[in-house]
């Protein structure tokens, strides 16, 4: 039985869809005969180590930072599209799909949730129907030799929606015509590679939307696009949201883009959540020195807007997931540490700093606020 169970609460909050508890997903590295002989433990890559972050619904969070930090593994564990070591997923479903969960061996939590991160693998079928993903690069995410009606009606076929082959192509129409891609007629009998980069998004876009998802994890869904599409899709995404009620998990590397689509923003860092809140209060009030680097980065014409945080920059390269640094992960590289070393050398190299709320609604794992 869970805790959350035995305390007599409920799992997830009434506006809550989604909840991740700390979330490891480690990938074993390949021992060699001389490690073997020796009897040293097997290394992993803790590519997500310890995440947790709730998503309500009609909410969009996003997941922010450089390459390499986890970001999209977290949105594949979601998934279950990569193998999960650790933790809880729980996730509210319709009910249709709970009793179709439910009929594939799913154990059912107060009645409504269930945990991705223990699903039967014959169940990740039914929750696909709820919970859906949207590729970074809209190249290689459609089947170049299926039409672009043939790939919409895929998932209809898969899940049995759509009782005739006139049903199918219909909600097909229908779906192009929402993701903004009139008329229909001229787009649903061609080839990806006969559309333009922004045009295939919208495919992917529409693949996504088909069977009417709760949450939808977009990965990087406008970064390989030109400047003059993101906004459109951008756009395009909101209004999904507000007609169909739909959450994202937004995976970006792009502060200027969370800004403008998020209501809260988690800023990651090797495989953990380092400062998390309002979208607008991360970026205008920021507390953890990495999220004080990133947003020094953003270029900035009017030298005015720059006074407001100093330009803090970052020692060094990203160390490696498989040899993370003991204590607060970032320390080797944070300038914070360096010029406070006589203040902090008792903590930020010895222990890693829990997240605390250093205001309401505001996280941070730093131990400048943690020892408050």
């Amino acid at each position: 039985m869970r805790a959350a169970e035995e305390a007599g609460r409920s799992l997830l909050a009434p506006d809550e869809i989604l909840r991740v508890e700390d979330l490891r997903v480690w990938f074993p590295l390949r021992r060699g005969l001389g490690d073997i002989v020796r009897g040293r433990p097997r290394r992993y890559v803790k590519a997500v180590d310890g995440v947790s972050f709730s998503i309500r619904r009609k909410e969009v969070l996003c997941l922010v930072g450089e390459s390499g930090c986890g970001k999209t593994t977290t949105g594949k564990a979601i998934m279950r599209l990569v193998p999960i070591m650790g933790g809880h997923i729980y996730f509210r479903p319709t009910k249709s799909v709970l009793e179709d969960l439910w009929g594939y061996g799913a154990e059912v939590l107060d009645g409504e949730v269930v945990d991705i991160a223990s699903l039967p693998d014959a169940a990740v079928k039914p929750l696909r129907r709820s919970v859906q993903m949207i590729y970074q690069d809209p190249y290689g995410s459609l089947n170049p030799r299926y039409t672009i009606e043939q790939t919409l009606e895929e998932p209809l076929i898969i899940h049995g929606l759509g009782l005739t082959r006139e049903e199918r192509v219909e909600l097909v129409a229908k779906t192009l015509e929402a993701v903004r891609l009139v008329p229909p007629e001229n787009f649903m009998w061609r080839y990806p590679h006969q559309l333009s980069g922004g045009q295939r998004q919208r495919v992917a876009i529409a693949r996504a939307m088909i069977l009417n998802p709760e949450l939808i994890v977009a990965d990087e869904p406008v970064s390989m696009l030109d400047v003059s599409i993101r906004a459109e899709i951008l756009e395009l995404l909101i209004d999904i949201k507000e007609r169909l009620g739909v959450s994202y998990l937004f995976i970006t590397h792009d502060l200027a883009v969370a800004r403008y689509i998020c209501d809260r923003i988690a800023i990651m860092y090797l495989g953990k959540i380092v400062e998390m809140g309002d979208a607008l209060r991360v970026i205008e009030n920021p507390l953890h020195p990495y999220t004080k680097a990133l947003i020094a980065a953003i270029p900035e014409p009017n030298p005015e807007n720059r006074k407001r945080i100093r330009d803090l920059k970052i020692k060094g390269e990203v160390p490696s997931a498989a040899n993370i640094p003991p204590g607060c992960r970032f320390h080797p590289r944070c300038v914070v540490f360096d010029e406070r070393r006589r203040e902090l050398e008792a903590y930020c190299p010895a222990r890693e700093p829990p997240l605390v709320e250093a205001e309401k609604g505001h996280y941070v794992a730093c131990w400048l606020y943690a020892r408050r």
